[in-house]
């Protein structure tokens, strides 16, 4: 049997783009200071406040679970609550981290349609309980994309933020997919994070086509005034943090983010467009960002899997077929030559 060459797990199973792998190339000549405290680092930051268009504090990390852990854990105390959907990442995929890092913190779950918060729901958790004996809210937490690939635009973030912001919570952008989702909206990113009410994002670098790296970025600069003492308790303070900070500086600088979003994205479209053509395959969510939810006919999935492709049955049923920034329409025509029988 002949295994593909392209993987459609997820957009991690790629390897480290061009871009940043010049860019880790480029800092590792000569000597820099440790700890952050090097030219590309500052660069990199720049390169962040230049992208939102304000001066935003930016950290990184390298994992996505300790970015949105630490951030979380920065926006609550441990006697308080964050808000999210059932589905969203750090509640299902994050071992129980973000409650670790925030010594408790309890997630109350909201309900809401392909992934995103019902506003109504997510107001009902902050008003339902005041006494003492329950965990107050303090944040609510949104991924973009969400973990069914659909986006909130910036009128939905703004909406819900007139929500948190009459009941003093904070928002927490996890954006492990941030670039497709901007990719698919066509906005500013200041638009749909600082100017709709986001106080810190996660913005991710790995699923990007980085390597390890992951950014912090917060807007509310107050809430993240000791975040580098957090970096550094969770051991997740580089001491060459240049090989984790140069990547982004040539990746955003040269508009490769979003060229490879908007890629991965317009593949996911083929994609889907190709699976509805073969009888009995039913798409679950909408097609937004870069990835495809599909319930297969039985036969459909036998026959991908033992030709040895792999994706994952997701949360809710059905398959999940991500796109990358290394996916060619090669690759999909492929997926579904074989799909098709």
């Amino acid at each position: 049997m002949s295994i593909p060459g392209c993987q459609f797990a997820s957009d991690n199973t790629a390897g480290v783009c061009p871009e940043a792998w010049e860019a880790l190339s480029e800092a590792n000549h000569g000597f820099e200071s440790s700890y952050g405290d090097d030219r590309f680092t500052q660069t990199a930051c720049d390169s962040f406040r230049d992208l939102f268009e304000t001066n935003c504090d930016v950290y990184f990390v390298f994992t996505g679970t300790a970015a949105n852990s630490l951030s979380l854990a920065s926006l609550c105390r441990s006697y308080q609550s964050v808000i999210a959907h059932q589905v969203a990442h750090v509640e299902t995929d994050e071992c129980g981290a973000p409650e670790f890092f925030s010594n408790g913190s309890k997630l109350l779950l909201a309900t809401g349609d392909n992934g995103k918060c019902d506003i109504a729901d997510v107001e009902r958790l902050i008003v339902h309980r005041k006494d003492l004996h329950f965990p107050k809210a303090k944040a609510l937490s949104l991924s973009q994309s969400t973990e069914y690939g659909t986006v909130y635009h910036p009128d939905e973030v703004k909406n819900l933020w007139g929500v948190t912001r009459s009941h003093g919570l904070s928002i927490h952008m996890d954006g492990a997919r941030f670039a497709n989702a901007i990719a698919s909206l066509g906005c500013s990113p200041a638009e749909v994070t600082w100017r709709s009410g986001v106080d810190v994002l996660c913005f991710g670098g790995t699923k990007l086509g980085m390597a390890m790296t992951e950014a912090v970025v917060f807007f509310n600069r107050e809430l993240g005034a000791e975040f580098a003492w957090r970096c550094k308790q969770a051991g997740q303070l580089a001491s060459k943090m240049r090989f984790i900070s140069a990547q982004w500086s040539r990746v955003l600088g040269d508009g490769t983010w979003l060229r490879y979003a908007k890629q991965a994205n317009g593949l996911a479209q083929a994609l889907s467009a190709g699976l509805q053509e073969i009888p009995g395959v039913e798409l679950l969510h909408p097609v937004q960002a870069n990835a495809v939810f599909a319930k297969l006919p039985a036969e459909v999935d036998q026959r991908l899997r033992a030709a040895g492709w792999k994706y994952y049955n997701f949360i809710g049923g059905g398959a999940r077929f991500m796109c990358s920034w290394k996916t060619s329409m090669e690759d999909v025509n492929a997926l579904l030559s074989k799909a098709r029988g």
